[in-house]
């Protein structure tokens, strides 16, 4: 399958999700690939419509992992299709993205610089990485993956954009699985295509309002290379490499991490 009719395959096409993709078809070092219906990515459920719900629902999934904080939830809470547990795991005590805040209104009330959005979200990654809270959202993240196993049970993992607390649950997930790093960083840089149509229509107002400010709301609603980076030196500050960080901070056994290989890839 060639890139550009994979990537159509990847996001699916609802009416009022955004970034809502399938982690299926990744191959791993081992030449086997991810199952399809078994994982989805994406960005809120509280807008999307009765038919989303309803192809949500025909999709299969039966877990929505929510990582937003609980005054995002209070705000916005998930539609969650019929059927379906909802399991919230907060990443942080209040959303360090400023996702949420961005979605209410077009320049947000922000608790940093406004015009400094890049570096804020440097700091976000590190801190998904060192506090508790993230850890602990992430550990049982993990949990909600090993209880899937039933063929064609579909678990959902989101945040308020899909791309940060995500983004990083979505590496800790492939990277069990044995899928290699290039294919995980082209996963993540995948939502600012997922995205792209969004992302214009919130910078089209921000320059008409506040032109100085289109580069720093630019940088909280993509996602950068850079950022992923960042999450990958506090890793190896804190346990010297991802697979160190998988098992001994989220502590994800090797037990486990067999059993989720036999449950997300193909034989």
């Amino acid at each position: 399958m060639d890139r550009a009719t994979e990537s159509t395959r990847r996001i699916l096409d609802l009416e009022a999700g955004i970034n809502f993709r399938e982690l299926g078809g990744y191959q791993t070092t081992s030449g086997q690939s991810l199952k399809y219906h078994k994982v989805l990515r994406s960005a809120g459920l509280g807008d999307l419509t009765q038919k989303d719900i309803k192809y949500l629902q025909d999709y299969g999934v039966k877990t929505d992992v929510d990582f937003r904080s609980q005054d995002e939830i209070n705000k916005k809470p998930d539609r969650v299709p019929n059927g379906a547990k909802y399991v919230s795991l907060p990443v942080f005590s209040e959303d360090q993205t400023e996702a949420s805040k961005i979605g209410n209104e077009v320049i947000p009330e922000i608790d940093f610089d406004p015009h400094d959005g890049y570096n804020h979200m440097l700091d976000v990654y590190r801190n998904m990485i060192v506090e508790d809270t993230a850890r602990n959202a992430y550990r049982q993240f993990f949990d909600e993956l090993l209880g899937n196993s039933n063929d064609n049970d579909v678990v959902l993992f989101h945040c308020t954009a899909g791309k940060d607390r995500t983004g990083m649950g979505a590496v800790f997930f492939l990277y069990t699985l044995g899928v290699p790093l290039p294919t995980i960083k082209e996963d993540y840089l995948l939502t600012n295509q997922a995205s792209k149509v969004y992302v214009a229509n919130v910078l089209k107002q921000v320059e008409a309002k506040d032109p100085t400010l289109v580069e720093s709301i630019r940088a909280l609603l993509t996602v950068n290379e850079n950022y992923l980076n960042v999450a990958q030196k506090a890793i190896e500050e804190t346990s010297g490499s991802l697979d160190n960080y998988i098992k001994n901070e989220l502590k994800v056994s090797n037990h486990e991490i067999d059993d989720l290989k036999k449950i997300y890839l193909l034989k």
